[in-house]
């Protein structure tokens, strides 16, 4: 089943957003048409669009199951074509047929559930074994912070994580054979074996900066890129050697300008133009974005350079017995940075000038000479490293040694750990081959189930059910037959054979998509997917229909209902959406004598402010009738903080003319009369108009942005009117007021 529906940041959710949390097997969700139903049962449809991006579903035990929605896209989906996919369900099937199949589905039920069980005692015990590690772990740090000051060093390359610590205390514990010996010998070994002037140093890289050389060495530097010498314009432009003059200046001639941005004259013609475009042509154009683009992977190759010589000077620093001649190699660094520099600068002139002829500072020799010392300092690093190799034979024998003596200090704690990690290790094995096992068996059982369906399956029951039901409540003038041209398809006729859905009325189309879903229910669109296990999500099933055929498809829904609670059907959970309140009442209607089910919750969806947040009522049925909701909205509204003022206006009006107008017969007029004085009467009037002007027209900004003690006052006048017609009772009994005696 689903647990959890959290819907943020799409159509009216904001990005705060709101949930449905718990759902149980039951859900009703009632909402005004607008408040955000469809968003929830379009987001449950189809999870994985983008759109909804920021909302989640949770599901119980972490198993998905099929989700079937019912809502305006499935009709859409469904009924849009001439013929309509065809639903198989057990057809002509011997009774041995059919009760050979529900056992197998029993046990296939019983193997899922004991999955569950067994999948549950598995999660737990890899919990409890965790927690086993997590306390080992802990544990094992506060050994090494004992022992941090006196043997660091031996402890490097496990200690980047508590865990990595741990981890390597049981690794030495399954394999070091070392001599033992005592604390105080150790101590004094390290302090010798362990000096840092005793180290191995590191290789310093090499330098990569043959494509540096290359690009520096590149004839397009030296190259006058120009334009086109057959162009007419061609002979001044070079005879006054303004080129990159004319090619700076081209960017600034508008299209639709005939003005010249040299002379400011209109002068620009169409065949100037032309001519300018032909004089800087496609070879022009190739030069300069050669040159551009050397000029960038030169800055990119040299930038990369200088940050690989500052890494090696930083550590190097640092290091007590470097062997690199660091002056040098710093001012080797600094020469460089100043080559670097003037190249820039040059590169930028032929950026700016291309027609200009420039010549690039070979950094050739320098690099050279900074590799060289690179290569000295490395030969001296071999020789320190080889003359260093028996003392890190040394080295490695005393840290096996640490390891030893922390692991016989500490042997009763470790292999009191080693044997209860290894019992829960054996049980989690046991328990998930069980599980594979059961994995295995439930997959060879729905496969049988499969084709036990094969061979009994029909899309003629689905026809003929439908049909029934069309026909038992009046249905008449149409049928759905299966399809003379598509195999296991349908289409809807009339009586004379012809096709009957492009003329069926919104009402009869909503009445046999329903009935098409209510059978898809109970079968499926492809013979291998009957019986599966599945969650239904029915939105507003009831828009366009009659109040009769509206009882027949809350009966329908009921009887899925009572399937689920009874454990007899396929289906695990439903979630009903509707803005319908009789639909509510009648659907969600359990007996006389039965009010509350824990399998059963409620909820309301409001749109405040335009933003749709969602309410949960438990197992309490918030839906009475419209005319208490009415009440119970406005009372909500009286002890806000921030009231709604056109939400306010609106529900005045319709409690006053479904109380005083429509069941009591008064008027405008009457109702205001019952007012014993003038100013008391302008009161009402004034009320009257207010509630019926923010019920009917669209607010303006300022006359929406009324103080909270304006609500106030037309709150009280709205309860004097019960006064004064001597309807007080109703009103405090509405608003749930204790009367005084």
């Amino acid at each position: 089943m689903i647990s959890r529906v959290f819907l943020s940041n799409v159509a009216t959710y904001d990005r705060v957003g709101s949930s449905l949390e718990p759902l149980v097997k039951i859900n009703f969700i009632y909402g005004a048409n607008g408040s955000g139903k469809t968003t929830i049962s379009n987001y449950l449809s189809n999870p994985s669009e983008p759109l909804y991006a920021d909302c989640q579903i949770e599901w119980q035990n972490g198993i998905p199951l099929e989700t079937l929605v019912y809502n305006k896209k499935f009709r859409d989906l469904n009924f849009g074509n001439d013929s309509i996919d065809g639903i198989f369900t057990l057809g002509q099937a011997t009774k041995e047929d059919i009760e050979r199949i529900e056992k197998k589905k029993k046990e296939l039920e019983e193997i899922s559930q004991s999955g569950i069980k067994t999948k549950e005692t598995l999660e737990k015990q890899q919990e409890k074994l965790e927690e086993k590690s997590n306390e080992f772990i802990d544990w094992s740090w506060r050994i090494y912070k004992k022992y941090e000051d006196d043997f660091k060093e031996a402890f490097r390359g496990s200690i980047a994580k508590k865990k990595a610590f741990g981890e390597r205390l049981l690794k030495e514990y399954s394999k070091n054979n070392a001599d033992l010996l005592v604390l105080d010998e150790l101590k004094k070994k390290s302090e010798t074996i362990f000096s840092k002037s005793q180290k191995e140093l590191q290789l310093i890289p090499d330098l990569e900066f043959e494509e540096i050389i290359r690009i520096e060495q590149n004839e397009i530097w030296q190259k006058k890129i120009i334009g086109k010498d057959d162009v007419d314009i061609a002979r001044l432009i070079q005879k006054l050697n303004i080129n990159d003059w004319v090619n700076q200046g081209r960017r600034y001639i508008q299209e639709d300008s005939n003005t010249c941005p040299f002379c400011q004259q209109d002068t620009i013609t169409e065949e100037f133009r032309r001519k300018l475009d032909d004089y800087f042509d496609q070879s022009f154009t190739e030069s300069i974005n050669q040159l551009k683009s050397m000029s960038e992977r030169y800055k990119w190759l040299f930038d990369n350079l200088i940050a690989t010589l500052e890494q090696i000077i930083n550590p190097q620093k640092q290091e007590p017995i470097s062997k690199l001649d660091l002056d040098r190699f710093v001012s080797y660094v600094e020469t460089l940075k100043g080559y670097y520099q003037a190249n820039t600068e040059k590169i930028k002139t032929k950026l700016k000038e291309p027609s200009r002829s420039i010549e690039l500072q070979s950094t050739l020799e320098q690099l050279h000479s900074t590799q060289e010392l690179i290569n000295q300092a490395n030969e001296e690093i071999k020789k320190h490293n080889s003359l260093v190799s028996n003392l890190a034979s040394e080295k490695k024998d005393l840290i096996d040694q640490i390891w030893k003596f922390i692991i016989e200090e500490n042997k009763e704690t470790i292999e009191n750990y080693l044997k209860k990690a290894n019992g829960f290790k054996k049980g989690i094995r046991a328990l998930e081959k069980q599980l594979e096992e059961k994995r295995t068996k439930w997959s060879a059982l729905n496969s049988e189930i499969q084709e036990l369906n094969k061979n009994v399956t029909s899309v003629q029951p689905t026809v003929d059910e439908i049909n029934r039901i069309l026909r038992f409540y009046g249905f008449s003038n149409f049928q759905i037959v299966p399809s003379r041209e598509d195999e296991n398809k349908y289409q809807i006729e009339r009586e004379d054979g012809t096709c009957a859905e492009s003329t069926l009325s919104e009402g009869e189309i909503t009445f046999i998509t329903f009935l098409y879903f209510y059978q898809l229910v109970k079968g499926a669109k492809n013979k291998e997917e009957i019986g599966k296990d599945r969650i239904l999500v029915i939105d507003d099933p009831i828009s366009s229909l009659d109040s009769n055929v509206l009882f027949v498809v809350s009966t329908l829904i009921k009887n899925i209902i009572n399937d689920i609670r009874n454990g007899s059907s396929n289906v695990k959970q439903l979630i009903l959406l509707t803005h319908n309140v009789y639909f509510h009442k009648e659907v969600s209607f359990i007996d006389s004598r039965t009010r509350e089910r824990k399998d059963t919750y409620y909820w309301i969806i409001k749109k405040e402010s335009n933003v749709s947040k969602i309410y949960a009522y438990r197992m309490k049925n918030p839906i009475q009738t419209s005319y208490q909701l009415l009440w119970q909205e406005l009372k909500e509204i009286q002890e806000s903080e921030t009231p709604s003022l056109s939400t306010v206006q609106n529900i005045m009006r319709r409690i006053i003319e479904n109380y005083f107008k429509i069941l009591g017969d008064y008027n405008d007029d009457s109702i205001i009369k019952e007012f014993s004085t003038g100013e008391e009467q302008a009161i009402c009037r004034s009320l009257i108009s207010w509630v019926n002007d923010g019920s009917h027209s669209i607010h303006d900004d300022l006359f929406v942005e009324m103080p909270h003690q304006t609500v106030e006052q037309y709150m009280e006048v709205f309860k004097r009117i019960f006064d004064v017609t001597r309807h007080t009772a109703h009103y405090n009994m509405m608003m749930k007021v204790e009367e005084e005696t």
